[in-house]
């Protein structure tokens, strides 16, 4: 199964991704491979250039900037750092709430945050605004015991940190400014694919 996903990964993204789009035939590999998930819609997290593209049928919807894990990439429970691989959006989190909320485990506390645009890390890991929770797509990699990133509680989200966005800050998740994550929250659907690369 890991192997089939490592073949699916390298056809799906052969080459750097480029401005123009993913090509079509890569689509077409993701419907066949994973005919229950919106593959028509793929967000692609780069933790070495700590950006994230976001497609629709092959064409670049957006780019934005994004934090992911101080610790760097890695799968493993506790690691604190942000997974590899195939996922897709399982939940969506936050739809209504005004930006800056703060949530805590995944529940509008009400409460505001006050964002911090210079870049300098806080007493605080808030997640702020909108979540969208991540479940791995490839068994034993991003999937299962040990190393699950529905269970590590990945998320695409919100944070405080504003001014630490574009380099690595999180403790796993991928941050995103809060105007960011609202756009992106409002294009991409439940079951969209996201890849995380390094």
């Amino acid at each position: 199964m890991r192997t089939t996903a490592c073949v699916l990964l390298f056809l799906i993204f052969p080459f750097p991704v480029m401005s123009n789009g993913i090509e079509r035939q890569q689509l077409q590999q993701l419907v066949i491979e994973y005919p229950d998930y919106r593959s028509e819609v793929v967000a692609v997290v780069d933790i070495g250039a700590q950006n994230m593209l976001y497609y629709r049928d092959g064409v670049l919807q957006g780019e934005f900037p994004v934090s992911t894990a101080k610790n760097g990439s890695g799968n493993q429970a506790s690691s604190h750092q942000t997974p590899l691989g195939l996922h897709y959006v399982r939940d969506k989190i936050g739809a209504e709430a005004v930006s800056g909320t703060i949530f805590k485990g995944r529940v509008d506390t009400g409460k505001l945050a006050s964002i911090e645009l210079r870049p300098r890390h806080t007493k605080e890991d808030l997640i702020t605004t909108r979540i969208l929770w991540l479940s791995g797509l490839e068994p034993g990699v991003n999937s299962g015991a040990g190393v699950d990133s529905y269970q590590r509680y990945i998320y695409i989200h919100g944070t405080h940190e504003e001014g630490l966005i574009g380099k690595p800050a999180s403790h796993g998740c991928v941050r995103m400014r809060n105007q960011d994550v609202i756009d992106l929250f409002n294009q991409l659907p439940e079951k969209a694919l996201v890849l995380i690369r390094e």
